[in-house]
């Protein structure tokens, strides 16, 4: 198990490849020494070659998440988990652009990634996944998910911090015995509050533990062009300059789909 002092961690890049660069930018200047990524590089955005080069090139540690897992095996769908038609249909859309858009390399390069990673940040034991421990694409979200259970899942997977993303909506939950699960948000697509920035989260273990959820600004208006240019779905494009979702949001539990503005 490899020793951090500060690390950067994030999920579901979604292709937003110049999102990617202004984090891992953002956290070099916050002193993070490493960067970690929780999986779904593809999906969503344009260009899912430059994401993965990006990726590889800083030295990110991935994991692999549904998305990979799919693109790598080239997997008739994601396995996101929706159960709607809606979400299903874009899902379709965002999957299909991806796997013909990913050269053979960067399949293979998302094959080979662990599907969980441990790391010891100071005195904490942190397990990272992507869903959750028990299934790559568990939706766990803050109104729904039972402390109890978060409780549980630490104690059977032997970790003082679980670390997941998948939701596309960053919480923390302090736990008993100071134990802590943390979703780290999402750098592909904004957070359905109306802002038009990404996050991440920077977590370190000087004495206790401490998170920190960091906005990411970006050039989403290059992106959306970008988007546009690829013949990507104007619901995607949508939620890059407006910070609402237009889509995924038959999957969102009711007290999260009240935030936002469908």
């Amino acid at each position: 198990m490899s020793e951090c002092r500060k690390i950067a961690v994030f999920g579901g890049v979604y292709n937003n490849h110049l999102a990617l660069t202004a984090a891992l930018e953002d956290a070099r200047r916050r002193g993070a020494d490493t960067a970690f990524c929780l999986g779904d590089m593809g999906a969503f955005g344009p260009h899912p070659d430059r994401t993965i080069s990006i990726l590889r090139e800083h030295d990110v540690q991935c994991i692999q998440g549904n998305y990979d897992n799919s693109i790598g095996n080239e997997l008739p769908d994601c396995q996101c988990g929706y159960t709607d038609p809606r979400d299903n249909h874009f899902a379709r859309i965002s999957y299909a652009y991806t796997l013909a858009n990913t050269s053979l390399t960067n399949r293979e390069w998302l094959r080979q990634l662990p599907a969980q990673r441990r790391v010891r940040l100071g005195k904490y034991r942190v397990f990272m996944c992507h869903g959750s421990p028990r299934r790559t694409n568990e939706f766990l979200w803050e109104s729904t998910t039972s402390t109890h259970f978060l409780e549980h899942l630490c104690r059977n997977y032997d970790a003082d911090v679980i670390l997941a993303t998948h939701t596309g909506i960053k919480w923390h939950r302090p736990l008993a015995d100071g134990r802590q699960f943390v979703n780290v948000g999402v750098l592909g697509r904004p957070e359905n509050d109306g802002r038009t920035n990404v996050w991440y989260a920077l977590l370190s273990a000087e004495s206790d533990f401490q998170v920190e959820f960091v906005p990411v600004a970006y050039d989403h208006e290059r992106l959306a062009a970008q988007m546009r240019s690829e013949n990507l779905p104007g619901e995607f494009v949508a939620t890059i300059l407006s910070g609402w979702w237009t889509t995924c949001l038959e999957v969102l539990p009711a007290k999260e789909r009240r935030r936002g503005r469908y």
